[in-house]
């Protein structure tokens, strides 16, 4: 997290600017002894990688917060920052290009391309691209993807929901915060997004079958705030109907369906309005202006994989776990290392891809 915010902060000023990127901080809030726990337990473990993290009292709690949700502490990171994704991206790609790099948008990736065991190309429907070395980042669909080439992924994807407010009024918080319920972050152009801080909605499906055992640690511990549903929308990743194996000649699933966008859960939406209106009896339920749904890939351990593939020219870059946007430069950063066999700054073992199937042990967290 410390090197990708390095590399938020190298970025020249004028993009910072274009893609809003302010240091606001964020502030994780615990009710009971036990989340306060978990706080210090993480603080000990990143203390040696020079981060400005801190642990708050519920006085400085109060002074930040009205403290009517009996916030007994809080963990804050000051230089924490916040920037908007629908900004940002096009800023960066258009960088990209005028550095040399080819972008091709509306073309499916259909399959890869072998010979003599190696990847020789990617077939897309626009045609073949030749090249020896290829990098799968494909949020949600890389599963699929991956198990149309016969290889597993341990992968699954929830829906989140999210609602714009209203401007609230003066003086409240405009950084970012979150307890076991709720997140909350201020918006440049005023008002806050508003987002239940673990609950999902959980479509069932051939892959949740087949990753039942891996996946059942993390269900435990999450299971109230896991919503299941039996299917899937016709053509999403994990859909019974949607196909598991395809010719590079056929219509491919990523044909289908392009563009992931979930309906947001309105009874989620207006349980976080009465969780808001409860923390903050002073403000009541904020007006929703705008909502939004998005499909998070998910791993058992909640970690990437960042890792070369079981196919000789492949490396996976995908189950970001809702942290893509704000790790991205760093992981693009060592993605690019291992695509040109250079030594990674950084230790990646925690991400390899063979950790979910040689017993390697795994821990779930939730605290942050």
């Amino acid at each position: 997290m410390m090197e990708a915010m390095r590399l938020w902060q190298d970025l020249p000023q004028r993009m910072r600017d274009a893609i809003g990127f302010k240091q606001t901080g964020v502030t994780y809030l615990a009710r009971d002894a036990s989340r306060m726990a978990a706080f210090e337990h993480w603080l000990d473990q990143a203390r040696p990688y020079g981060i400005d993290t801190r642990m708050l009292s519920r006085s400085a709690v109060e002074a930040m917060l009205p403290n009517s949700a009996g916030w007994i502490g809080a963990l804050q990171t000051p230089s924490d920052a916040q920037a908007d994704p629908l900004v940002t991206v096009p800023v960066l790609a258009r960088a990209a290009v005028a550095d040399g790099v080819i972008i091709r948008e509306c073309s499916a990736v259909l399959g890869l391309e072998m010979s003599a065991g190696s990847i020789s190309g990617v077939v897309t429907e626009t045609g073949t691209v030749r090249c020896t070395r290829v990098v799968l980042a494909g949020g949600a669909w890389s599963s699929l993807f991956l198990a149309a080439h016969g290889v597993k992924l341990r992968q699954l994807s929830v829906v989140s929901s999210v609602f714009t407010t209203t401007n609230l009024p003066a003086g409240f918080a405009c950084g970012a915060f979150a307890d076991d319920r709720l997140a909350i972050r201020g918006k440049a152009a005023g008002g806050h997004n508003l987002t239940a801080w673990s609950s999902n909605k959980f479509f069932i499906g051939p892959d949740a079958v087949r990753n039942f055992g891996a996946f059942l640690p993390h269900l435990i511990s999450d299971f109230r705030s896991t919503k299941l549903r039996p299917a899937a929308p016709e053509g999403y990743p994990d859909a019974w109907g949607t196909p598991r194996r395809w010719n590079n000649t056929d219509q491919s699933p990523f044909e289908r369906c392009r563009i992931l966008n979930p309906h947001p859960d309105m009874a989620s939406m207006a349980q976080l309005q009465s969780q808001f209106a409860s923390a903050f009896p002073s403000i009541g339920a904020p007006e929703i202006v705008a909502s939004w749904a998005g499909m998070i890939d998910v791993t058992p351990d909640t970690l990437p994989v960042v890792d070369h593939a079981p196919i000789p020219g492949l490396v996976i870059a995908t189950g970001m776990s809702g942290h893509g946007f704000g790790i991205a430069p760093a992981m693009a950063k060592m993605v690019a290392a291992i695509v040109e066999a250079r030594a990674p700054q950084h230790d990646l073992l925690a991400f390899r891809y063979g950790r979910f199937f040689n017993g390697s042990p795994r821990h779930v967290s939730s605290a942050i």
